[in-house]
């Protein structure tokens, strides 16, 4: 069996493998001849000492520690970890793309421009939206765009009373955080036994000072907010704007517009929606659109075509500015652009038919073993460990871990807020039969094992390279070489 224990690199045996290529003595002496003394360090640089085998073993071993999708089942709630097609790796590899820079004249770019124009107006129609930005580097930062464009709006329209935005307490966290950073007062809306918005205490909420709403839709409980076009016209009514958090977009590809539902801007995570990897703190895009009356206020510049040649525009009066450096990650963009075009609108259409199926398969099958929420779910649903938790001292967390055991990535725990020890599983429209009923033992497994032998799952993982840690000291006290 192979041990899960890796050293440090320093930690291996120092064999003295490196002098195979490298004569130090004659390097060093060698560069005493090209630069100045004063510029050598006095020391030399602690590197280990070890033959090629031993660095390449070393990193091998490393990444085989790593959980991926391409691993097993990856029910990330929320997060909606696909499977990306590897024919987009190599596109997006091509020199023609892979070696621009994006300080080029635009005539020198004209098919990445092409690309990026024809990109808007596949979203534009796939979302119901007029125009499109691809600045932000990221679903948040998309967020932060959006009610940056609302923020606008009002000021262009001298409405400064209008300094609240409305939040379902049900929302993704980064969405009072977005709000709150571009200045607004955030209000919450409180959710039904559903999970769906609270239509007595939306009303209560609105008033003149109401600049818009964020709303998740299908929402963080994975439900179809079926009184949407009320909320989208009330909030209208009382002169605020509807902003779509695109999170949960990958539900409801090609059945139901945004736009059509009556939002009026929305950002969309192409790393959920359309299979680009996920960012993980790299580069990453959350593309925002709106209806032509927020156009006005998108970040410059603006991509525009005349006569079949394509450049940035930067005259914007009433534009909100830059939101980061150049013009949007190009690779990741040209990624989601060839999903689409291999998808086409019939395979989208499908995605998310597959999705919603997947998610219900599962939910079918653990129900019993857990407490949750009523309701049917779409391509999400919430399983809270209430039960084993009061009834056995096992929590969501120790179930969470378990699973660990079991070959799948845990899913998303303690969120939403709103649902107690809640766990939010998400298989997404790519994963395989095989992989569903992986993740359905896996769950049955943890819940059987919380009545049976809760001490084991109490101290779960048993097998994996860091057990249980300390998780409030790992947070305030980093330490990055343990």
């Amino acid at each position: 069996m192979i041990s899960y224990k890796t050293d440090l690199i320093f930690d291996l045996p120092q064999t003295g493998g490196n002098r195979t290529y490298f004569d130090h003595e004659r390097l060093s002496s060698n560069i005493e001849g090209w630069y100045d003394k004063a510029l050598l360090r006095e020391e030399k640089l602690d590197f280990p000492d070890l033959s090629e085998i031993q660095v390449v073993r070393h990193y091998t071993n490393l990444s085989t520690k790593n959980f991926g999708v391409e691993n097993g089942p990856y029910p990330l709630g929320s997060c909606t970890m696909k499977y990306n097609p590897k024919v987009n790796e190599d596109i997006v590899a091509n020199p023609a793309f892979a070696r621009l820079h994006p300080l080029q004249p635009d005539e020198t770019v004209q098919g990445t421009l092409k690309m990026l124009h024809l990109h808007e107006q596949q979203l534009c129609a796939i979302t119901g939206m007029d125009a499109f930005t691809f600045q932000p580097a990221a679903g948040a930062h998309g967020e932060l765009t959006g009610v940056m464009l609302i923020a606008a709006y009002h000021r262009d329209r001298h409405d400064d009373k209008r300094q609240v935005m409305l939040v379902p307490d049900s929302a993704h966290g980064t969405n009072p955080a977005s709000a709150a950073m571009a200045g607004f007062v955030v209000r919450e809306v409180k959710s039904t036994a559903a999970g769906t918005v609270d239509m007595e205490d939306l009303k209560s909420k609105l008033g003149d000072d109401v600049a818009g709403m964020m709303l998740t839709n299908p929402n963080t409980m994975g439900r179809f907010e079926t009184d949407i076009k009320e909320i989208c016209d009330l909030v209208h009514e009382a002169g605020g704007l509807m902003y779509y958090d695109g999170a949960n977009f990958n539900a409801i590809l090609l059945h139901v517009r945004p736009g059509d539902m009556g939002f009026d801007c929305v950002h969309l995570n192409v790393h959920k929606t359309f299979s680009t990897p996920h960012g993980g703190g790299g580069p990453g895009a959350g593309p925002v659109g709106c209806k032509d009356f927020l156009a006005c206020y998108l970040p410059k510049p603006v991509l525009q075509e005349k006569d079949g040649v394509y450049s940035w525009d930067y005259d914007r009066p009433k534009s909100i500015g830059r939101m980061r450096s150049y013009n949007g990650s190009t690779a990741v963009l040209l990624r989601s652009c060839a999903y689409i075009l291999a998808m086409g609108a019939e395979g989208l259409y499908d995605a998310s038919e597959a999705a919603v199926a997947n998610a219900n398969y599962i939910f079918t099958k653990v129900k019993d073993h857990f407490d949750h929420p009523e309701g049917k779910p779409m391509h999400e649903f919430i399983i809270a460990g209430t039960r084993q938790k009061d009834e056995y001292g096992v929590s969501t967390l120790d179930m969470a871990k378990g699973l660990i055991e079991n070959g799948v990535h845990p899913p998303t725990v303690y969120f939403p807020l709103i649902v107690h020890e809640a766990m939010m599983v998400e298989p997404t429209d790519t994963e395989t039969r095989e992989g569903l009923d992986q993740l359905v033992e896996a769950f049955i497994n943890v819940a059987e094992e919380a009545k049976e032998n809760p001490e084991k799952l109490l101290e779960a993982p048993h097998n994996t390279p860091v057990r249980r840690p300390d998780e409030v000291k790992a947070a305030k006290e980093l330490d990055l070489k343990a």
